[in-house]
């Protein structure tokens, strides 16, 4: 059984959670035109190694950010939203 560490919930059996996708950057429609904006809604990049994922505990409906290797399939952390790293790596900054 392979066990996924929730930030809230502690480690649970991974039948529990939905993968969402990257954690990406949000385009600006208006700035980046039509073309940028369909790339950002249908497109995602498929790179081997460490990606920031969006991930969701169904039973607690909790939102949170897996860093996940995709060459081995291993979860390497977990983080709660405002605790995720930004897409350089470096802690995030909370807004005041």
């Amino acid at each position: 059984m392979k066990l996924i560490d929730c930030p809230l919930n502690g480690p649970r059996n991974a039948s529990e959670f939905h993968c969402a996708g990257l954690v990406r950057s949000v385009s600006d429609a208006i700035r980046d035109g039509n073309i940028a904006w369909s790339d950002h809604l249908f497109f995602e990049d498929n790179n081997a190694g460490p990606v920031l994922e969006w991930w969701f505990h169904t039973p607690s409906s909790y939102w949170f950010i897996v860093e996940r290797d995709t060459r081995t399939d291993a979860i390497v952390k977990t983080y709660a939203p405002e605790d995720r790293p930004d897409l350089t790596g470096r802690p995030h900054q909370a807004r005041p």
